[in-house]
């Protein structure tokens, strides 16, 4: 049996999954991993099931030992990674013999590393899911030094790959596609055409949750309408009466209190979850 055991665990480290469905009745988002290619890539290096969970890594910080051998993989944000002080390469398969240390540096580029260990981690599934919803409180807490994380059975076979090419660095601004948003009606045709005609910049008011962008100004409402509130989903563009939009992400609320006047697609949501403040974005339609 073989545990990772926390040395240090960073500004925020949380266990995340493929989420939670079906819950949003309940108050519950999906939450899940904010970057969900990330995590995958992850994952698929060490041969895990797709349902395995692995770490989330906020800003880099981490150091694990392991206790017991081990397989990992890194991935996400690109940052330096060591083994007991040895770097090693990330997007790689990395075998860990009993009691070394693994160690991740602040990242260079991106927000979020995954660290994915092979069997995933074995936590208590919470309505389905090892996620941790920062926003609800529902599935594991945050992790923390001297915590010891026992390592799952959720394997098949080793991949014959042992490294996989990382992605290609993030373009400035960044290009997300979007689709019109359920309220797209409730504002002006100028804003409309604002949201895709201007450059956005990422604020520091960032987190699981979402990202609230500044733009050359607010997007207006057609009309003083009160908004009842609609079921979100991370991606939703949701606008607030002051005008300047929030992208959401995974732990995002399960009914938002804003009109959404557009929706990032799926595929796209992975590269607004690396972004970091004052990065920008571009957004288009998708076709």
């Amino acid at each position: 049996m073989a545990w990772l055991e926390i040395v240090r665990s960073g500004a925020l480290t949380t266990i995340q999954d493929r989420g939670r469905a079906g819950d949003a009745e309940a108050g519950i988002s999906e939450s899940g991993a904010a970057d969900l290619t990330s995590h995958d890539a992850a994952n698929r290096l060490v041969g895990n099931d797709p349902a395995a969970a692995t770490l989330e890594v906020t800003v880099g910080g981490l150091e694990i030992r392991s206790i017991g051998p081990t397989i990992v993989a890194v991935a996400g944000a690109r940052g330096a990674v060591a083994v007991n002080g040895r770097p090693q390469g990330d997007y790689a398969m990395l075998r860990l013999n009993d009691g070394d240390v693994l160690t991740l540096g602040a990242p260079s580029e991106g927000l979020r590393t995954y660290v994915a260990v092979r069997g995933g981690i074995d936590v208590p599934e919470v309505l389905g899911s090892r996620a941790t919803d920062t926003l609800s409180g529902v599935g594991p807490a945050p992790v923390h030094a001297g915590d010891r994380l026992l390592v799952g059975g959720l394997a098949a076979e080793l991949p014959t790959e042992v490294q996989i090419p990382p992605p290609a660095e993030t373009p400035e601004p960044a290009l997300l596609r979007v689709r019109r948003g359920p309220q797209e009606h409730w504002f002006t045709p100028g804003a409309v055409e604002a949201l895709t005609r201007e450059i956005w910049s990422v604020t520091p008011e960032l987190d699981r949750r979402g990202i609230r962008l500044h733009g050359p100004g607010p997007l207006h409402r057609a009309g003083r309408d009160r908004f009842a509130g609609e079921a979100t989903v991370a991606g939703a563009i949701q606008v607030p009466r002051d005008g300047h939009p929030i992208l959401l992400l995974a732990d995002h609320p399960a009914v938002g209190d804003y009109p959404v006047i557009a929706v990032v697609v799926p595929e796209d949501v992975h590269i607004a979850a690396q972004l970091r403040p004052g990065h920008h974005i571009r957004f288009h339609r998708a076709r």
